[in-house]
């Protein structure tokens, strides 16, 4: 038996010293490969990005407009550029896209700007108006704008009405749809599934559970959402209709009065863009290519016209030279984008310790003279929101300036970390408010009953036992529901001592409720109206800064991390472009919009459960 042991043992050895072997060499093969395609890209003249004189930018955006990119691992993303695999969620950060638009404007070897927009998914209408006022800042230079699709989505479009020249396909199609927020409701699933659903909150129009106790929306969250998705839209058709110069009636929200005028165009959904002034002409590819090569000249290939991608042009405007001017006074930016939850986060995520650590850098940094906390956010965690406002009011106790800027969303939890600041700007299409606070979770008593399974025992308190497979106790459940109570009255009484504000108004216009930008000036909740920018003025404003530079407060790399960063970043542009995302299928989607509606809940970490967050604000 001893014998049989030893030989186990040295053959799975052996087996394991050839995997290694294996590992090894495949990852240092591909290590050499990534190096030496490297050095000869380097060196050929064939391998240099440059900008043609007397040539297009093409503004090629692929993926969804972001204040911050989620994090990934710079290695996994060369590989699948590399390989061309298809990028899962794909992003596009505002303010490369703002910096190559104003650097073109002045950039004597751009002689054009085209809008090549079909891979771009949603933005924010507050990061859209940002790009329009750089593409109506651009038309200064007198250098034409033109924007080319198949088709073109309602985000798309938005850009693309900025244009001198808006071409459509011939078998191109649009339609402007507006804004909704409808949701999946799961209450006869999980009766079915005879699960116990427990749910803890404050606030009439908190209706981020309601798809967990309904099988519909309720009426005041259909009162609420009305208003806020009905000003956002007068908002959208407002700024299109003056870019196109056009009447805002023009809009066809009604299918009878869309289905006459598609009548009458014999169902061509191009014709009908033509017809109504949402699109300058048609044209096909090959079109639009020749007018392009007739106004800036063919490439070196002689396929196209001569043109420089986005991607391209951010690798040569980004120089790896930039001056530092490390002792200048500084505005530091510290982003807040996404679900706010307990602990240390990756960037995409906001992390109750890592955003607040931030927040302690830029106060601990002596050249940093004023602050800006740039929020997009739902919200989430309670007290990962508590945690980053106590840092909020640290910086604010060190002397230093502290302004926030709302982005698309800054509700609930987004609302909480931004309360304190000395002043607050949200973009007229900012979703804010929901100030409110719920608990919730699941017991399976009744499931496993059914199934035969039953859970039982003893405790030294009543305490004791509290499990998702035992019933909860309806006195356990009121101590929850006090402490969401609570939860609330803090939450409206941080903003009625910050904001000023009566407690009692404050209570009126929270409950939940969500609002605008533009409303919630009205209503005290933010005190100016505009973006990052204007914020960073207003802080260098308090701070008494006339000249200054601005600084992203960002988590320090090792050496080891900033060497990779570089390394697969400079690399990754010899690959090529990824591959566009497409489509998994209609099934697939709606599978992963199940999913989804879970996960957010699944993520949830708060340490006491309670949630500051405003599901509803996703459009």
């Amino acid at each position: 038996m001893a014998t049989q042991k030893g030989m186990f043992r040295t053959l799975a050895g052996g087996v394991w010293s050839v995997l290694n072997f294996s590992r090894k060499l495949f990852f240092n093969l591909i290590f050499i490969f990534i190096l030496v395609a490297l050095i000869i890209a380097i060196v050929s003249e064939e391998g240099k990005v440059e900008v043609p004189k007397d040539s297009a930018l093409v503004l090629n955006l692929n993926g969804r407009l972001v204040i911050e990119k989620t994090a990934v691992d710079p290695f996994a993303k060369f590989m699948q550029e590399a390989f061309e695999e298809k990028e899962e969620n794909p992003e596009v950060l505002l303010r490369d896209v703002l910096f190559a638009i104003d650097n073109a404007k002045h950039d004597r070897r751009i002689k054009a700007l085209v809008l090549d927009l079909h891979g771009l998914q949603q933005g924010g209408l507050d990061k859209l108006q940002q790009v329009g006022d750089a593409l109506d800042s651009f038309k200064e230079s007198e250098k034409p704008i033109y924007a080319i699709g198949d088709y073109f989505s309602q985000d798309q479009y938005y850009l693309a009405a900025h244009a001198d020249h808006l071409y459509m396909n011939p078998m191109g199609w649009m339609i402007l749809d507006g804004y909704g927020r409808y949701r999946l409701y799961f209450k006869s699933m999980l009766e079915k599934l005879k699960a116990t659903t427990h749910v803890f909150r404050v606030g009439t129009f908190k209706s981020a559970i309601e798809p967990f106790i309904r099988d519909d929306m309720s009426d005041a969250a259909k009162q609420a959402n009305q208003a806020w998705l009905d000003a956002l839209w007068s908002q959208y058709k407002a700024d299109v209709a003056a870019a196109r110069g056009m009447d805002i009636a023009n809009f066809d929200e009604k299918l009878d009065s869309f289905l006459a005028k598609f009548s009458k165009v014999g169902g061509d959904f191009a014709q009908y863009a033509v017809e109504n002034n949402w699109v300058d002409g048609l044209r096909n590819r090959e079109e639009v290519r020749s007018e392009l090569t007739a106004l800036v000249g063919e490439d070196k290939s002689a396929r196209g016209y001569k043109h420089i991608n986005f991607k391209q042009y951010l690798q040569v405007i980004n120089g790896p030279y930039l001056p530092v001017h490390k002792d200048a006074d500084h505005v530091g930016i510290v982003v807040a984008s996404g679900t706010i939850l307990n602990g240390t986060q990756k960037a995409g995520t906001i992390g109750g310790d890592s955003t607040a650590a931030l927040l302690r850098k830029a106060r601990l940094d002596d050249t940093v003279k004023a602050v800006v906390l740039y929020v997009d956010s739902p919200g989430g965690s309670a007290f990962a929101s508590e945690v980053i406002r106590q840092e909020v009011e640290n910086i604010k106790a060190a002397g230093k300036p502290l302004v926030v800027s709302m982005s698309t969303y800054a509700a609930s939890g987004g609302y909480w970390i931004s309360a304190g600041a000395d002043e607050i700007w949200a973009a007229p299409s900012t979703i804010t408010g929901s100030i409110g606070i719920f608990g919730m979770f699941m017991t399976y008593e009744n499931t496993l009953d059914y199934l035969g399974v039953h859970a039982d025992g003893v405790g030294t308190t009543e305490f004791a036992g509290m499990s998702p497979v035992r019933a909860l106790d309806p006195r356990i459940g009121e101590v929850i529901q006090r402490n969401i109570e609570h939860g609330y009255n803090q939450f409206i009484e941080l903003v009625a001592n910050e904001r000023e504000m009566d407690k009692a108004a404050v209570d009126s216009i929270a409950q939940g409720r969500v609002w605008i930008g533009q409303t919630a000036l009205e209503l005290g909740l933010v005190d100016k109206l505009g973006y990052l920018d204007d914020a960073v003025s207003a802080a260098a404003e308090r701070a008494g800064l006339e000249q200054y530079d601005t600084k992203y407060v960002q988590r320090d790399l090792s050496p080891k991390e900033q060497f990779w960063n570089e390394f697969f970043g400079v690399a990754s542009v010899w690959f090529g472009e990824a591959l566009k995302s497409q489509s998994d299928g209609e099934l697939m989607g709606l599978v992963k919009q199940l999913v989804a509606e879970f996960d957010v809940f699944a993520k949830f970490n708060d340490p006491r459960g309670a949630y500051a967050f405003c599901l509803p604000c996703e459009l």
